[in-house]
């Protein structure tokens, strides 16, 4: 029977009939997945992600991760001095705009900066922006990256929560990315963070959530 990869708790099964793709809804924390047979190979998912127009012409873009920064970032920032930037994509614009603003930043990127510069090193922050819906197994990237933040540091995800009716996720743009696979509620991410050493400080709007270190 097909678990919760979060929670472990049983899930329904519902389609997209026109895609004959087949998703998982957790009945506990609400944890939304892709069905792992349905999931791009690395190939597909790379040139989808070329496709990106994410540089700092970009005004829209770049005022996004501004707004990120001031509500996820900038009310701890007196604690905060290196930050890693995990999953940086091709253009690493949130880590220039927090070089800006003085902090000391790393980047990661499975594709586009590979080097895992982060292996001997501990962080006061950690974003991850627009990253886990990409993953197949994001339990085991948060346990991860909670290995490499220092005592009380914070992490800051970003990610769309889905809705909760499955019609209506069904009819939601985000989920039509072929390479979003997972899709997270506040209560996910709770489960998430009391396995991993994690408090969730902050959730905003329907797609950010900040973290502190135990």
């Amino acid at each position: 029977m097909k678990q919760c990869k979060i929670c472990n708790n049983e899930v329904s099964t519902f389609k997209d009939v026109k895609k004959d793709l087949i998703y998982y809804r957790c009945l506990s924390c609400g944890f939304v997945s892709l069905d792992d047979k349905f999931m791009v190979n690395q190939t597909e998912e790379k040139k989808k992600y070329d496709q990106h127009n994410n540089s700092l012409e970009n005004e829209g873009y770049v005022q996004m991760f501004e707004a990120f920064i001031d509500e996820a970032i900038a009310p701890y920032k007196q604690n905060i001095h290196k930050a890693l930037d995990f999953g940086s994509g091709p253009e690493p614009v949130l880590s220039k705009l927090l070089e800006f603003r003085g902090f000391e930043v790393d980047i990661y990127d499975f594709y586009y900066a590979p080097k895992k510069v982060y292996e001997s090193k501990k962080y006061d922050l950690i974003t991850s922006t627009e990253v886990f819906e990409h993953l197949s197994k994001p339990l085991d990237v948060l346990t991860l990256l909670v290995k490499h933040l220092n005592p009380q540091a914070y992490m800051a995800l970003m990610t769309k929560f889905p809705p909760k009716e499955d019609e209506e996720f069904l009819a939601w743009w985000y989920r039509r990315d072929p390479t979003h696979i997972s899709f997270f509620t506040p209560q996910s991410f709770e489960v998430m963070a009391d396995k991993v050493g994690l408090s969730v400080v902050k959730i905003i709007n329907d797609n950010i959530i900040v973290f502190q270190k135990n």
